[in-house]
């Protein structure tokens, strides 16, 4: 009796059995190798202001995140154009920049660039932005998200400002783990903990050495005197 349930218990265990398990694996899988980014197309409702007048457009906006070293690559893509010029913009007359918003475990904004139009744009025609591009390396541990905020054309001298008015969501969001460094990761303070001083303070130790200089001389030439009068 005792070995038929043991047979009826290896039966119930079977391919059922075993498949109930390697599901449960795999979800266990997934649940432990969840992904630390989280990426998603926003629509940005962009206001600007032009030499010519305000305008404004929406444009679905993108950011994506390539790990590179101690920091990420970000890279943020218009899918529409946001603006237009009264005029032809030829080839490489047009530059742009951005700046995306940091929230979550971080706060500030990460300048972000792109290259000149590759090609003429022809008048009262949307302007397509070009993939700008930045880098980003966490000074702190956790949560970060990326949010479009303002965009900037330069073009034939002039600048176009553009402010996101909707209150857009984070287009990308990173569990980061931070450096520890400071703002920026670079540091113009040298080994001594303090930046040279570069106003009055300096002025006094450049006359003061200056003065000790043609004392010196004034007293070598005095020396020089009496002695040869002394020969006289």
């Amino acid at each position: 009796m005792a070995r038929f349930n043991a047979q009826r218990s290896r039966r119930r265990t079977g391919p059922a059995g075993t498949a109930a398990a390697v599901l449960l694996t795999a979800a266990t899988s997934v649940m432990l190798t969840a992904p630390a980014a989280h990426a998603e197309v926003v629509d940005v409702n962009y206001q600007c202001k032009t030499p010519i007048g305000n305008k404004g457009a929406v444009s679905p906006i993108d950011i994506k995140s390539t790990k590179s070293g101690d920091g990420y690559k970000l890279v943020m893509s218009f899918q529409k154009g946001v603006s237009s010029s009264p005029i032809e913009l030829g080839k490489g007359a047009m530059k742009p920049s951005a700046l995306i918003k940091l929230g979550g475990a971080e706060t500030g904004d990460l300048p972000v660039t792109g290259p000149p139009n590759d090609k003429a744009i022809p008048a009262n025609t949307p302007i397509k932005i070009s993939d700008l591009s930045g880098t980003y390396t966490p000074k702190k541990s956790g949560k970060v998200t990326f949010t479009a905020a303002t965009l900037t054309i330069k073009a034939m001298g002039t600048t176009t400002t553009c402010t996101p008015s909707n209150d857009p969501k984070p287009s990308l969001s990173l569990d980061v783990k931070g450096t520890g460094g400071g703002s920026g990761g670079d540091s113009a303070t040298p080994p001594g903990g303090e930046l040279p001083q570069t106003g009055p303070a300096d002025d006094a130790v450049a006359l003061g050495t200056l003065g000790g200089t043609v004392l010196l001389a004034g007293a070598a030439g005095t020396l020089w005197l009496t002695r040869r009068r002394q020969r006289a």
